[in-house]
């Protein structure tokens, strides 16, 4: 066997390595910042934190590849500064929806930013609708129905605000496929990460409770807060798209499915959550639409 084609056998399997990976950081850094609000920090604190140590992991990223970075277009910095405000909302959302519900009603209801991807797009005429996806979006209200037991008025459901911040979590994150999408052409990922990582640090800089971010500098779980930072946001974007190269969209999309299996786990184990059955099979619906109209296109997370 050639040396190409033993690489073109390898490298898919690393892509996918790579994704699984990223996914699972996802999951733990959504696990990790229910426990942090369990120990009282405020939800936009721990997005700031995340947010931060992002942009520097992201920063060192460019530092050591800057070619063909495009930080000299603005058409880059345009539509890299709309990703960013999608990634502002979707770790400040994602972490309120959490400190209002459970792990896994937030990872579950963020995961359904491809039903927002597809909605924008048609409006857009920049995609058709076939019956498949429409199916599938379908199938994702009913997950959500189900998951927020809105179905039922007598059962103790998920709080309005989780459900809402869950949502807008997920319709963060399709802003930030967009913006990342439109920006790759004009440049490299690591300058389109950062300068997208900009936005959150600034925009929840000006919301967040000063006092307590100062006084977490030197806390004694300082070390969850690096975590949750350098996994949830600066290495797994990075190795995220890193792997998106070398991996088909559909096996991307499955493997995804890591992020919310791995929080919802946390959830469980070390939080104590507990959801009815009905939630679960809420759960599953959404995962499996979402991961049917995933596989039409390759963005990153």
């Amino acid at each position: 066997m050639t040396a190409d084609a033993w690489s073109a056998l390898t490298w898919p399997r690393r892509g996918a390595t790579l994704v699984a990976l990223a996914a699972l950081c996802w999951g733990l850094a959504g696990g990790v910042g229910g426990l942090l609000m369990a120990l009282g920090y405020d939800a936009l604190v721990l997005a700031l934190y995340r947010a931060v140590l992002g942009l520097m992991v992201v920063w060192l990223w460019l530092a050591m590849v800057p070619g063909r970075s495009g930080l000299g277009q603005w058409r880059l910095w345009a539509w890299s500064l709309l990703a960013g405000a999608g990634v502002a909302g979707n770790f400040g959302f994602y972490f309120l929806s959490i400190a209002s519900g459970h792990v896994s009603v937030a990872v579950t209801l963020m995961y359904s930013a491809p039903v927002f991807v597809f909605l924008i797009s048609a409006a857009l005429r920049l995609e058709s609708l076939t019956p498949l996806k429409w199916t599938a979006m379908v199938t994702v209200m009913v997950g959500l129905l189900l998951l927020s037991q809105a179905h039922d008025l007598g059962a103790e459901g998920v709080a309005p605000m989780a459900v809402a911040t869950g949502l807008m979590a997920g319709v963060s994150y399709a802003v930030f496929i967009f913006g990342f999408k439109y920006a790759a052409a004009h440049g490299s990922p690591q300058a389109i990460l950062s300068v997208a990582f900009i936005v959150p640090v600034v925009v929840l800089m000006a919301v967040v409770d000063v006092d307590q971010a100062l006084a977490s500098l030197s806390s004694e779980y300082w070390l969850w807060f690096v975590v949750l930072g350098v996994l949830g946001a600066g290495l797994s974007f990075v190795i995220y798209v890193v792997g998106l190269r070398y991996t088909n969209p559909s096996v991307a999309s499955v493997v995804a499915m890591i992020e919310p299996v791995t929080a919802s786990g946390f959830g469980i184990v070390v939080l104590g959550e507990v959801m009815r059955a009905s939630q679960w099979l809420g759960v599953a619906l959404i995962l499996v639409a979402v991961t049917v109209l995933g596989s039409a296109r390759r963005v990153p997370r």
